[in-house]
């Protein structure tokens, strides 16, 4: 039989003005590509505007705006922020919504410390209630709970809060506290203030009563939300109402929460296809996924990896391989991106139900259409091989994949390098463990925690070594007690 592994290998300026229709660049050439393309380097996004607008493409605070949302949509914060900085040196003026957006992105990608200075830096006039809440929601977010409720305080001493947003804020974070009861009691103030709840409160209200396990409080919150303003009511709504009625074991409930669903979406919400998906999916019923995953083809002119990824993450739940097979080899024919988001679910799907021929040629497949590396996914067949007993084929794949390694590129998970070690001390495995230091030294990854079961290997085998101490200093490890200890049983003088 061929050896699996090595069948793989085998295989700037301030001319910055509105930009008009006549003068837009063509869609595939607009900046926010440009910025996409960078991936999450920081450092890198003034440069590119600069070079954008250098080249006669103007860039006016609208386009900017628009890559702002979009990259926060993505969770780009040091690059919607480094944005926002190369407006400010440029002198665009800013609006309180926007010094809130730049509080909040701050928040995220330098911390709370940062954003309070910010905050406290802006001018008496730009505090106001948004810039407020981006900083209550930075608390909140982060369980700060003592400044939070100060924060909270203060807005509603100063009559900033007309809005629930502030009070979705703290009950978000009472409920991440574990405290659900103190966000109840929120609900229940924020009424009695004239406050008119939004979808998010009630949905966070009935999330508050299922984590009480009070499913009535949880319908009736349901029904008064319909009854004050039907709108609120939508498929988000029976969406979250099927997920707490599923938490209870109410299936028959949660399926006609799903049917509600199908009835308020509209046609062409991709969104709602997928929690449809992924709901029946926890419902183990296939019959409705399949459903479900047609119909979404049908209504769709194109179909999305992200869609893709839904389905077989579904499959996977129901353990519907050969569906999952299928759905593969059709998104492979059609994909103009290859995400390995896909690739990786597909196969460790198949690696779990030990189908390795399938995982093999699903590697195959991407290795010769992609230049990967692959790490994560090659890593899953190291862990395979080492559950099957099979160490040499994992040794073979971490001597491939420590060849492909850069500069603090890759490193394998505690849990991979632990079944490595635990396969070689049950077999009392030195020229294994060998092996394996050196693959771990060529990534700078030896440790003493390495060093205390190779020594332990040595002695299970009764093996010495003359030079053992000096390999260990040399790796730049402090020899502790416990080192010494082995070490006198393994060094030979």
């Amino acid at each position: 039989m061929v050896n699996p592994s090595r069948r793989l290998l085998a295989g700037a300026s301030t001319a910055v003005r509105t930009l008009s229709k006549e003068t837009a660049p063509p869609s595939e050439d607009r900046l926010y590509r440009r910025l996409s393309a960078l991936g999450n380097k920081k450092g890198n996004v003034a440069s590119t505007i600069n070079a954008y607008i250098r080249q006669g493409r103007p860039v006016g605070k609208f386009e900017l705006t628009a890559c702002i949302r979009e990259l926060r949509k993505y969770k780009r914060y040091n690059q919607a922020l480094e944005i926002m900085e190369w407006m400010e040196l440029r002198k665009f003026n800013f609006s309180h919504k926007e010094y809130a957006v730049r509080l909040d992105l701050i928040a995220k990608a330098n911390g709370t410390t940062a954003a309070e200075n910010y905050f406290n830096a802006l001018s008496p006039s730009a505090r106001v209630h948004c810039t407020y809440g981006a900083l209550l929601n930075c608390y909140c977010e982060e369980k700060i709970t003592d400044k939070a409720l100060d924060l909270f305080s203060k807005m509603h001493k100063e009559k900033m809060i007309a809005l629930p947003l502030p009070y979705n804020n703290l009950m978000s974070m009472y409920m991440r506290l574990g405290q659900p009861d103190k966000a109840v009691v929120l609900g229940e103030e924020m009424k009695k203030n004239n406050i008119q709840p939004d979808t998010f409160t009630y949905n966070l209200l009935m999330n508050c009563f299922s984590s009480l396990d009070d499913i009535e409080s949880v319908e009736r919150v349901f029904e008064e939300m319909k009854l004050e303003n039907s709108k609120m009511c939508n498929w988000t709504s029976y969406s979250n109402l099927a997920v707490l009625y599923m938490k209870g074991g109410y299936r028959e409930k949660a399926e006609l929460a799903l049917k509600n669903l199908e009835k308020e979406m509209r046609t062409h919400d991709r969104e709602a296809y997928h929690f449809l998906i992924s709901l029946y999916a926890g419902l183990d019923d296939l019959h409705n996924v399949h459903r479900v995953w047609k119909d979404l083809k049908s209504k769709m002119r194109v179909m999305t990896n992200k869609s893709y990824l839904m389905m077989f993450q579904a499959l996977r739940t129901l353990n519907d391989m050969s569906g999952l097979k299928k759905c593969y080899e059709e998104w492979e024919s059609v994909c103009s991106i290859y995400d390995i988001r896909l690739l990786n679910t597909a196969i460790g799907s198949f690696l779990g139900n030990d189908m390795i021929e399938e995982a093999e040629n699903v590697l195959k497949t991407a290795l010769q259409k992609s230049g990967g590396p692959f790490f994560k996914t090659w890593e899953m067949f190291m862990n395979f091989y080492l559950k099957n007993k099979e160490i040499n084929r994992a040794l073979e794949i971490m001597n491939i994949v420590t060849l492909k390694v850069g500069e603090n590129e890759w490193r394998p998970k505690p849990e991979t390098i632990e079944n490595f070690l635990k396969s070689f001390k049950e077999e009392s495995d030195v020229s294994g463990v060998e092996e394996f230091y050196k693959y771990m030294k060529r990534i700078k990854c030896v440790d003493s925690c390495l060093y205390k079961v190779l020594l332990e290997i040595y002695m299970g085998a009764g093996k010495t070594s003359f030079d053992m101490r000096e390999r260990i200093e040399g790796d730049g490890i402090e020899i502790s007690s416990e080192l010494e200890n082995l070490l006198e049983s393994v060094c030979t003088e």
